[in-house]
């Protein structure tokens, strides 16, 4: 009987004492969703409260960073989530052949003018660059706007491919092209839409290619990220071509310009944290910086 005894309360005991982590791992487990008060401890302490207002509040403290402008996904399509407008944007990438590339610009503005006038200035050129540095140095970027959205976009492309003038240009400039290619796009809705200046600038085009899935979280970052930046003048994602892809266009009198304009960024509020939000989402990134064209609104 005193042997039974025994086993059992040895039992007990390696039972209770494997419990043991559990009940601690417990004890460590707060979900912060309100203040959290509790009864004193059988060791007669009483628990601190949890208030997750005081957690790191500092303006850059870690919980803060947590959380950034939210766009709610809901059940909406993205691109309505991240765009405020219908307009669907064009980007073109010409590499001309070094020994052309003078002669393909020219052909290209005669081409402009063409196209602006057979569509009634439905298609019409927001800018217009040579890749100076960070790239083919013989290639261009030309961005259009189709105000009507895919709607024009489709009715422009069907005169392109029957408008014989149009036609002829098109094989006339490609004449001077080793390769070329485009994308849609649309602009973010905490961007402005780039408008037509002429400050006799460079632009810097800062390209990313996103993980799948991660547009939103990069709205959210940017869309207080760009408070910080007063030179902004596009901001755009696309929509068909490379997908997840973010097109950011920034301008700067010089380079030297442009070294103090990054550098004071990281002396305003949010910047770090946007920095710190963003570049996780990045796959591949690429940065042009860009000379005008004599023809382009954007100067």
């Amino acid at each position: 009987m005193a042997l039974q005894i025994f086993r059992f309360v040895e039992t007990r005991r390696a039972h209770t004492s494997a419990l043991k982590p559990l009940v601690q791992i417990s004890q460590l487990s707060i979900h912060i969703s309100g203040n959290v008060n509790t009864d004193k401890s059988k060791d007669g302490q009483k628990s601190a409260d949890v208030d997750p207002n005081q957690v790191d509040a500092k303006p850059n403290g870690w919980f803060n960073k947590l959380f950034v402008p939210h766009i709610n996904t809901s059940k909406e399509p993205h691109s309505r989530l991240l765009s405020a407008s219908e307009y669907i944007y064009e980007m073109h990438f010409h590499n001309a052949k070094p020994e052309a590339s003078e002669l393909y610009l020219s052909k290209y503005e005669s081409y402009c003018k063409e196209l602006q006038s057979r569509s009634k200035d439905k298609a019409q050129l927001v800018g217009s660059w040579r890749v100076d540095i960070g790239g083919d140095q013989d290639q261009f970027v030309h961005i259009w706007k189709y105000l009507d959205g895919y709607r024009q976009a489709s009715q422009l492309r069907s005169l392109m491919r029957t408008d014989e003038c149009l036609k002829k240009a098109t094989i006339d400039y490609c004449k001077d092209l080793r390769k070329r290619e485009s994308q849609f796009m649309m602009s973010f809705s905490f961007w402005e839409h780039p408008q037509p200046q002429d400050n006799n600038s460079f632009y810097e085009m800062r390209s990313y290619i996103l993980k799948p899935g991660t547009m939103i979280d990069w709205a959210n970052g940017w869309s207080r990220g760009i408070t910080a930046r007063t030179n902004a003048v596009a901001g755009f994602f696309s929509q068909i071509g490379q997908l997840y892809t973010v097109h950011h266009l920034w301008r700067y009198e010089d380079l030297q310009v442009r070294k103090d304009v990054r550098e004071n960024a990281w002396r305003k509020p949010g910047w770090d944290s946007c920095v710190a939000h963003t570049v996780p989402l990045i796959k591949e990134m690429r940065s042009r910086w860009l000379a005008p064209t004599s023809f382009s609104p954007i100067r």
